[in-house]
C-alpha cells in the first residue's frame, strides 16, 4: 500500500510539473533562431491579417463542446523574397489576449511555411479564439497566407475544418 501511495505521488507529482509545458507546438519552433534583421530604409510595405482559430466547437447543445487541435500555418509563397512577421497574437473569445508568440520580428524564407500548434488540451482560446499577425513584405511581393487547420478524433469519428486569414490593415 505505501508504495502504490508513493507512485501515486510520484505520478502527481510529475504531472503536476507540466504547467509551463510548452503546449503550442509540435516541433517547437525556436522563434529567437528565426529574428529578422531589418531596417527603416528597407521601404517595406505593412499589413495586419486576422485569422479565426476554434479551440472549441459545439456540438448537439450549447453546453457539450468538442476540444480541437488546431494547426496555424505562416505560409511565404514567394520563391525569390523573404516576408517577415512582426507580432502574433492569440486571443480568447472574450478578446482577451492569451498569448504573444515572439518579442522581434522573425522571417520566413522563399516557399516555407512556419506553424503554431494548439494543442486538444489547451482550452484557454474558446470558441472563438484568433490570431493577428502584423506583418512586412517587399514591395511586389505576395503577402502572407494564413490559414487554420483544426481536427479531432475519437474512436472512430473524426471532424475537421480550415479558415483563411483575411488582411483587415
Amino acid at each position: 500500500m505505501k508504495n502504490l501511495i508513493k507512485a501515486f505521488a510520484i505520478l502527481f507529482v510529475l504531472t503536476s510539473c507540466d504547467d509551463h509545458k510548452e503546449n503550442s507546438s509540435v516541433i517547437p519552433v525556436k522563434w529567437d533562431h528565426r529574428v529578422a534583421h531589418y531596417s527603416p530604409q528597407d521601404s517595406l510595405i505593412s499589413g495586419s491579417t486576422y485569422l479565426s482559430v476554434y479551440s472549441q466547437i459545439y456540438s448537439q447543445t450549447e453546453h457539450r463542446k468538442h476540444n480541437l487541435t488546431a494547426t496555424v500555418s505562416m505560409r511565404n509563397a514567394n520563391r525569390a523574397d523573404t516576408i517577415y512577421i512582426d507580432e502574433v497574437d492569440y486571443f480568447n473569445t472574450k478578446g482577451e489576449l492569451r498569448r504573444s508568440y515572439f518579442e522581434k520580428p522573425i522571417y520566413i524564407a522563399p516557399m516555407e511555411t512556419v506553424e503554431i500548434i494548439i494543442d486538444e488540451v489547451v482550452q484557454e482560446g474558446g470558441t472563438g479564439a484568433n490570431f493577428l499577425f502584423d506583418w512586412k513584405i517587399k514591395p511586389n511581393t505576395i503577402e502572407p497566407i494564413f490559414e487554420s487547420v483544426m481536427i479531432s478524433t475519437s474512436g472512430t469519428q473524426g471532424l475537421s475544418f480550415t479558415t483563411q486569414g483575411t488582411r483587415i490593415k
